[in-house]
């Protein structure tokens, strides 16, 4: 693609817009950028670009812009049924997303991990495991940095891409060495309408592979094994029931190609969903090289990921879990899974398009005692909770007054964990600052808590 001649649209200026128009303007390009978000990040990120060169577009210069602009850049926050990809998809002209556009100019060799929930401990398993075997890596897409940031950053031995179905909806030039999809679970049907339509999205980052590359799935999830046979790279699985080609668990342990990596009891995060991640990410190192005792060191010692189920205080001799990142119900359900105490639990926020049944289903045979609601979704999920025949209820609007009743609600031994099956959209710019916000306010209940449920030890 040559910049010099063309003018781009980057529309959404969240971190993947505002890399990408920066990546744009350092290649000559003529950019206009457009974000109906009124926030002062985003206003801040535009008068930054703004000096750099690239004009801030208003609402209504978007019909002109659609003549004028020969390319829009979309950001994942954008789905391609808005407006404008809408008005320039009528006009024959191209849409490209930011993920695509850094894919065509990133030199690297990438894995990248796709599915509902794993993504992210996924991939930082993998830069932990690359990086302990002296390997360069570098995380990107969904976390990490943009793509269009790393080539601008320069180049890494590895790319390691954590792909959304967002990304996935403007992504078809992607070629990684090796391609991991976790598991496919209900998510995001507000925006892609259907299961078939989703899967098919997540089955896109296969696409161009071929004899050389890998696809690396999930044996177990039978939604992901189908893909296989579309599949025109070797496919190598994994599995904690079967003894797979690739990577699987057998015995209280990790295997790849039946050579021992180590115990499950070693792995530094624990639960069964971590087994199920592990071997993900010991099976792509494995056809990456990487010698089992450096997967091990790194499995055996590595931290776990921000806001997923992650233990942030204790007052009153009640825990306090923040897993932000369960932004959809199997998340949730994995997330109840993982607590070893009566558990407060707290659920709300902006609805997916997401079936609450089976999550009341697992709460009832679970160690929930009590659900606090909120958000948006609040009266949908009391909903699910009625038929559900749950009343261990307490219902709430604001998410600040949540936290403070979930904190009243648990007893001494007892956890209060935020795992809100629901997007954070409704009041947060995004499951980070809803999680940042659940240990500002567990940290501020202070003395006050501390009087309520006797001294913290």
């Amino acid at each position: 693609m040559y910049f010099g001649n063309q003018r781009f649209l980057v529309a959404g200026m969240s971190r993947s817009g505002c890399a990408a128009c920066g990546f744009l303007l350092e290649r000559g390009a003529s950019v206009c950028m457009f974000d109906d978000v009124d926030s002062a990040a985003v206003h801040r990120a535009m008068e930054e670009l703004s000096e750099k060169g690239a004009r801030v577009l208003r609402r209504e210069e978007l019909s002109a812009a659609a003549e004028s602009c020969d390319v829009l850049v979309l950001s994942p926050g954008i789905p391609i049924d808005h407006e404008l990809p809408v008005a320039f998809r009528r006009r024959g002209k191209r849409i490209i997303g930011e993920a695509e556009l850094g894919c065509r100019y990133l030199r690297s060799p990438m894995v990248a991990v796709t599915g509902t929930n794993g993504k992210t401990t996924t991939v930082t398993m993998l830069c932990e495991i690359f990086r302990t075997a002296g390997k360069d890596c570098f995380a990107c897409g969904n976390i990490g940095v943009p793509v269009t940031a790393c080539v601008e950053r320069g180049y890494g031995e590895i790319a390691v891409a954590e792909i959304s179905s967002f990304q996935l909806e403007t992504l078809s030039g992607i070629l990684p060495h090796i391609a991991v999809v976790t598991n496919i679970a209900e998510d995001h049907l507000d925006r892609h309408y259907s299961m078939e339509n989703y899967i098919f999205l997540k089955s896109k980052l296969l696409r161009n592979m071929r004899e050389s590359e890998f696809a690396v799935l999930n044996y177990d999830d039978p939604a992901v094994r189908g893909m296989a046979k579309d599949a025109r790279c070797p496919v190598r699985w994994f599995s904690v029931r079967e003894r797979t080609d690739g990577a699987f668990f057998s015995d209280g342990a990790l295997y790849f190609e039946n050579e021992k990596v180590m115990d499950a009891a070693d792995l530094s995060l624990k639960g069964m969903h971590n087994v199920y991640n592990a071997l993900a990410a010991v099976c792509a190192a494995g056809l990456m090289g990487v010698p089992a005792a450096a997967m091990a060191q790194a499995l055996s010692s590595m931290r776990g990921v921000r806001h997923r189920i992650e233990k942030v205080a204790e007052r009153g001799g009640v825990s306090f879990v923040d897993d932000s990142k369960g932004t959809n119900a199997g998340a949730t359900m994995t997330a109840i899974d993982s607590m070893d105490a009566d558990t407060v639990l707290l659920l709300g926020g902006r609805d997916k398009g997401e079936d609450y049944g089976p999550l009341f289903e697992k709460i009832r045979g679970s160690r929930v005692v009590h659900c606090v609601l909120y958000g948006e979704n609040r009266f949908k999920l009391l909903n699910a909770a009625v038929h559900g025949n749950e009343s261990r209820i307490t219902l709430c609007v604001d998410f600040e007054i949540a936290v403070r009743v979930a904190a009243m609600t648990a007893k001494a031994g007892q956890c209060v964990l935020l795992s809100p099956a629901s997007s954070s959209l409704d009041a947060f710019a995004g499951y980070e600052e809803r999680g940042d916000r659940f240990v500002q306010i567990v940290k501020s209940l202070g003395e006050a808590a501390d009087d309520a449920f006797g001294n913290v030890g």
